[in-house]
């Protein structure tokens, strides 16, 4: 039997294999809803190309060093996010636990959605394109999150290299799918209008505040920000690795994913006349349509739900061990009873989202449940936690420790770092007055 985790000295703490593990891991943890479910409809709703330009630039500059600072503080403390706070300031301790709580809420609306991949993907090697409504009608939004929520808790008992082997195989999978995708979507008639809407925008739209809250919001929320997931798999690193080189790698591959997404959904969107700011429900009320009035719509179908079915997965995975980490740590758990306790809060959690699309129509401030909680957790708080987490590391943390976490051979990456993490909140806070002054 696994000794419990707390009593883990980090020396015999559990290792990815190696850098590349690492990368893969991460990847695949990043690559997932973010980018295949949520970056396409964040767009749609916000503008195409102004958006995407806003996102880009708040990714990498501020975005990236933040991620970086996470990752090395996961491995400078070789333990879950609440013992890596801790380890830093009185206040660490309530972060971390908030950290946990946001990711338990991520997580319990996130094994719905990846529910509905699963049902759709079922319905499609059954040769059927389900319609949202008809999805809906029924109890398969419940059915199918329990079965996810399930298959889960059987990975995350194998531990650490039972992700890492899923990842490896599933990255190559998602690769080819998203190329060929793409590539059948450039035969469509949508495939102009789609591009106008990515590549074009109105200088005007970079003056709305809210443009670059959503996307600060959506690159704190695809790398993870305040969420976890970096100090967690970060606290797995083994000793040899570069963390500049290895989460550049990660974005690259994220966010080549995430504008893939749009060149893969934007054209079957316009092809069908749909308008593209559906709203969460794009891909799933949106691209069925545009399958099912195509020639070969169902093998297309079934190729681009199981491969929303691999990504959202692994991002479960990620969330669900952020949660089993700190539970197994800071509560003396062995592994199998942190997964359990997890498994258990998730399906009582996660039920009110999944019956928020089923006939009970449960709903919250007007909304399904399922949408207040990504609108108001996906961005408000995963942005007001990426920030009072930086503001932790980068005050708390020394100079020196950084740059020892990092694996880099010289310090320029470490006053990257401090230089965006230090600025963070006082960014966030002039962001905050040009809100409410143009509201």
């Amino acid at each position: 039997m696994d000794p419990p985790a707390k009593h883990l000295r980090p020396e015999v703490r559990a290792q990815w294999s190696s850098e590349p593990a690492f990368v893969f891991s991460m990847a695949a943890a990043a690559v997932g809803l973010g980018n295949l479910w949520r970056f396409p409809y964040m767009v749609g709703e916000n503008g195409g190309g102004a958006f995407i330009l806003a996102y880009l630039v708040v990714l990498f500059g501020l975005a990236v060093p933040i991620m970086m600072l996470e990752v090395a503080a996961g491995r400078l403390q070789h333990g879950s996010v609440v013992t890596t706070f801790a380890g830093l300031t009185r206040l660490g301790r309530p972060y971390g636990w908030f950290v946990v709580a946001l990711t338990v809420v991520v997580s319990s609306y996130y094994l719905v959605i990846t529910g509905w991949t699963m049902g759709y993907a079922v319905n499609a090697l059954r040769q059927e394109i389900t319609l949202f409504r008809d999805f809906t009608a029924g109890y398969g939004s419940v059915w199918y999150f329990l079965a996810v929520t399930a298959l889960c808790g059987l990975v995350l008992l194998r531990g650490v290299r039972a992700i890492e082997a899923l990842s490896k195989l599933l990255m190559p999978v998602l690769a080819l799918m998203i190329a060929g995708l793409v590539g059948f979507a450039a035969t469509t008639e949508g495939w102009g209008p789609a591009a106008d809407f990515l590549l074009r925008w109105e200088p005007a739209a970079l003056a709305r505040p809210e443009l670059w809250a959503f996307a600060a919001g959506q690159a704190f929320y695809t790398l993870a920000i305040g969420q976890g997931y970096l100090v967690t798999y970060g606290s797995y690193i083994p000793r040899q690795t570069h963390v500049p080189r290895a989460a550049l790698l990660v974005t690259a591959t994220e966010t080549g994913v995430a504008l893939l997404a749009g060149w893969m959904i934007f054209p079957f969107v316009f092809s069908e006349g749909r308008a593209p700011d559906t709203g969460s429900e794009l891909a799933f009320t949106t691209l069925p349509r545009a399958f099912d009035g195509l020639a070969g719509g169902v093998y297309l179908a079934m190729a681009f739900f199981l491969l929303f079915f691999f990504a959202a997965f692994s991002s479960c995975l990620a969330g669900l061990k952020v949660i089993v980490a700190a539970l197994a740590e800071e509560l003396s758990l062995r592994n199998s009873h942190a997964v359990a306790l997890t498994v258990a809060a998730m399906i009582v959690l996660g039920l009110p989202s999944a019956l928020s699309y089923s006939p009970l129509a449960l709903t919250l401030w007007g909304m399904p449940v399922l949408d207040f909680l990504d609108r108001f957790g996906g961005t408000n708080v995963v942005l007001a936690s990426g920030v009072i987490g930086t503001t932790l590391l980068c005050w708390m943390l020394p100079a020196p420790r950084i740059v020892y976490a990092l694996g880099a051979k010289t310090g320029w990456w470490a006053l990257r770092i401090l230089f965006a993490g230090r600025s963070l909140p006082f960014l966030a806070v002039a962001l905050w007055l040009w809100y409410l002054r143009a509201g």
